[in-house]
């Protein structure tokens, strides 16, 4: 548990009154530790690994697993053993070394793949079967063979039973949920729940939905299913409008207590809801969101890095969170503000996420503040004409440069000074 915004707020009221009483402190921890869990369902081993290009080698899934278990996540996809031998032992690895979170295994609606899942993550200390099944017309008509609603209740009940003589975890998604046709999707939560499902999973398979509409869709499933208050509802969004983390985020102040995402928002086509995103929402806006994740913020970046490197896709600069520009600074309004007090610019320390610190980037934009802090940082304490003639030289510089590096700022006082030498 950790208590950082507790003892922050005992910090402002010692601060205001002198000494905050002992119930006042109670009262703050108590309130921290009764604060509802979200559980971290990280699928970037396979949701994620499904973006084209992105597959990775088993000792790549290994490494990229153990990371996960550092950062803490609850639990984790492991992959789709039914696609594969190299898949199936990828899974079955990870079951057997990674201790920590629930290690899944998915599987479609069928007996052969469920029984696959099964025995990949049964060495696991804690795993679960995780089984989807398309619900939507478009998906029974043109993915199912014209399936109907019948058919697909049976079978939906047939393999959760199947799954369930296997372990107690079960997980049970209706893909494409969010166009799925709601009078169906509450009947077939309410049979699989009744059948053993423990965990729902609604999926926003193609990212089809908005905010307002995906926390809407949550909050009648808990109307309109009788039974849904005795599992844990998940989501799973993806990002085709790039609206997948703000629909996790809808979802969970609907009441879903369990989201699903990935590493960097890697995945399908636009990729999956990005789980740093996500964590660091709820971190940050605990006056909105007032969860805990159990997630250990400060391996984001390293598992961010990890996942960057293995799956060969590069972060882009303007990420949230984990891109390289997420605590870089270049206007020279927002440069002065950040010497002047961080909190001004930032609403996240770096070091929260693992980041090496905020930084000031020099060039056309900065003004003569930042340009004498950094100065004075490399050990040149420059004042009045000096700094003035300095500025010059500088803004002509940056006029033909994106960045004015430390050397360049070396050169530039070396010259005025050789030049006052000389005078």
């Amino acid at each position: 548990m950790v208590y950082g915004s507790v003892i922050n707020k005992i910090i402002k009221v010692k601060k205001e009154s002198g000494q905050a009483p002992d119930f006042l402190i109670k009262k703050m921890i108590e309130k921290e530790k009764n604060k509802e869990k979200i559980i971290i369902f990280d699928t970037t081993l396979r949701d994620g690994e499904q973006a084209a290009r992105g597959t990775l080698i088993q000792n790549q899934k290994l490494r990229i697993a153990k990371q996960l278990a550092v950062l803490n996540v609850g639990v984790i996809e492991a992959g789709f053993p039914a696609n594969s031998p190299e898949e199936f032992n990828a899974v079955r690895r990870i079951a057997r070394e990674v201790r920590g979170p629930v290690i899944c295994a998915i599987s479609h609606a069928k007996p052969e793949a469920i029984k696959k899942a099964w025995e990949s993550v049964r060495e696991a200390k804690k795993h679960r079967l995780h089984i989807f099944l398309s619900t939507s017309k478009i998906h029974l008509k043109n993915q199912l063979g014209g399936m109907t609603y019948r058919e697909a209740l049976n079978i939906s009940r047939e393999m959760v039973t199947l799954a369930k003589s296997y372990t107690e975890d079960i997980e049970f998604s209706p893909m494409d949920s969010t166009r799925t046709e709601p009078e169906f999707l509450y009947e077939i939560i309410e049979e699989v729940i009744k059948t053993g499902a423990i965990i729902i999973n609604i999926t926003d398979t193609v990212g089809y939905a908005v905010p307002e509409e995906f926390g809407a869709l949550i909050n009648n499933i808990f109307k309109h299913v009788p039974s849904i208050h005795l599992v844990t509802v998940s989501i799973h969004c993806h990002n085709d409008l790039g609206l997948a983390v703000s629909n996790s985020l809808a979802a969970i102040r609907a009441g879903a207590r369990q989201v699903e995402g990935t590493i960097n928002g890697i995945g399908e086509r636009a990729g999956n809801a990005s789980l740093e995103e996500i964590i660091m929402a709820i971190k940050t806006r605990q006056d909105f969101f007032p969860f805990e994740t159990e997630i250990n913020t400060r391996q984001i970046y390293k598992t961010s890095r990890l996942v960057s490197k293995l799956t060969g896709f590069v972060i882009p600069a303007n990420k949230a969170i984990v891109g390289e520009n997420a605590f870089c600074h270049a206007s020279g309004i927002h440069q002065d503000g950040m010497l002047k007090e961080a909190a001004t610019y930032e609403i996240i320390k770096p070091t929260e996420v693992g980041a090496s610190g905020s930084k000031i980037v020099l060039g056309k934009l900065s003004g003569r503040h930042a340009l004498s802090a950094r100065l004075s940082r490399l050990g040149y304490f420059l004042k009045g004409d000096e700094i003035n003639k300095a500025l010059l030289v500088f803004q002509e510089m940056a006029n033909k440069k994106k960045e004015v590096k430390d050397r360049d700022l070396r050169r530039i006082v070396q010259k005025l000074r050789e030049n006052k030498d000389r005078s």
